[in-house]
């Protein structure tokens, strides 16, 4: 299946998918957010909820949506926030699952740095 280019979409789709928002209500989403569906499509929802929801069963990064949808991130980022508002998707930026490394003690690190000088 050919894709559309951004470029030829219909700006009076893209402002019916949106129900004419231009952006999301909070700022929670960027390129690299992971999405994560949190349920299957209901009966009845909005095609693009379904579809993002259909490829979100592993973590997903809006980017990776986007272009999935051959939708304009912006548009994603509605969508999203439209499914993260009723609970359907998780979202987390990938550095939140990291864990912050332990720092040494600052005494061994000084200990360190003697021994160093040392050599």
């Amino acid at each position: 299946m050919a894709r559309r280019l951004i470029d030829e979409e219909d700006p009076d789709r893209l402002y019916t998918v949106t129900g004419g928002r231009s952006r999301p209500a909070e700022d929670t989403f960027d390129l690299v957010t992971l999405i994560v569906g949190e349920s299957d499509p209901t009966p009845g929802m909005q095609s693009e909820h379904a579809k993002i929801l259909r490829l979100c069963h592993e973590p997903v990064a809006v980017v990776e949506l986007s272009s999935d949808l051959g939708l304009p991130v912006s548009v994603v980022k509605i969508l999203l926030s439209d499914l993260l508002d009723m609970g359907k998707i998780t979202a987390r930026h990938p550095s939140s699952k990291r864990v912050e490394a332990q720092l040494p003690a600052p005494e061994f690190l000084k200990q360190v740095l003697v021994g160093l000088r040392n050599i």
